[in-house]
């Protein structure tokens, strides 16, 4: 008697383990991909493709989030979270380096402007 309790018992513990463990596989989050996608679209629409710098991080920036999702497809969860905050970085470094581009040119202009009035006031 004692021996078939312990066996159920030893059963609904392994019956409780088996559905916590598909539980927690089932209420895994999805990748949250929103700040690497926007990321790119920023780097986008200010230029990025057109700054050779801005350019090849923008691209590493779409090859990284292609990459995590692949990870994340493939079970690699936080591998795929590592590729997509590097997508993110990347993505904002290219924002950054097209944004210092046009500013640099502003600035570049302005000086030409100051240059070209101080020789129409000599």
């Amino acid at each position: 008697m004692r021996t078939k309790y312990r066996v159920k018992s030893i059963a609904f513990v392994l019956a409780v383990v088996a559905g916590a463990g598909a539980i927690a596989c089932a209420s895994t989050p999805p990748m949250r991909t929103e700040a690497s996608t926007s990321g790119i679209r920023a780097a986008e629409e200010v230029g990025a493709a057109q700054v050779p710098r801005a350019a090849l991080h923008l691209q590493l920036a779409k090859e990284e989030l292609d990459r995590a999702r692949k990870l994340n497809a493939d079970g690699d969860k936080n591998e795929g979270a590592s590729m997509l905050l590097r997508a993110q970085v990347d993505a904002e470094l290219a924002v950054a380096l097209s944004r210092e581009n046009t500013e640099r040119s502003e600035a570049n202009a302005a000086v030409a402007r100051v240059n070209q009035l101080l020789q129409e006031n000599k």
